[in-house]
């Protein structure tokens, strides 16, 4: 069953939002810490880390080469910043190019317009009550679901 709508979660920051020029990574690590203190909704536990092949969590941490648990491990270590945690996961798997970080950022940030995701768009905007095309990617319907940014009338 889909969580009313909009789906505001303070401190979970929209996945657009950068660190050291990497989108979603922060959000990540908000999702971490906030299951830790037991601030995400029920639900969402099944669907953080590597639960679901390809998930965004899954493609982040294959993109940088880095395990889930130890990532939230290190994350959950006190102190430690966004940008102090992305350096760790470049030491830990592998530091990608300013080229392979642009096709990174191109790829998450269309990831469902006009590709395979599309179709979980749809099925997104259908189970919070709105049509297919009121948004088109996944980042504008997280936006749009956790309330940064409003359905057009």
């Amino acid at each position: 069953m889909p969580l009313p709508y909009p789906t505001v979660i303070p401190g979970l920051r929209s996945p657009s939002e950068t660190t050291l020029g990497l989108v979603y990574f922060g959000r990540m690590l908000d999702k971490i810490r906030l299951a830790a203190a037991g601030k995400l909704p029920e639900g969402w536990e099944v669907a953080r880390g590597l639960a679901y092949k390809n998930s965004f969590d899954d493609r982040c941490c294959r993109f940088l080469g880095i395990d889930y648990a130890a990532l939230e491990a290190e994350t959950l270590k006190d102190g430690k910043t966004d940008e102090e945690l992305l350096e760790w996961a470049f030491i830990q798997g592998r530091r990608p190019t300013d080229e392979e970080v642009e096709v990174w950022n191109g790829f998450m940030l269309k990831r469902g317009w006009r590709d395979s995701g599309a179709q979980r768009v749809h099925e997104r905007l259908a189970e919070i009550g709105l049509p297919p095309g009121t948004v088109e990617t996944m980042f504008e319907f997280i936006d749009l679901d956790e309330g940064r940014i409003v359905a057009p009338q």
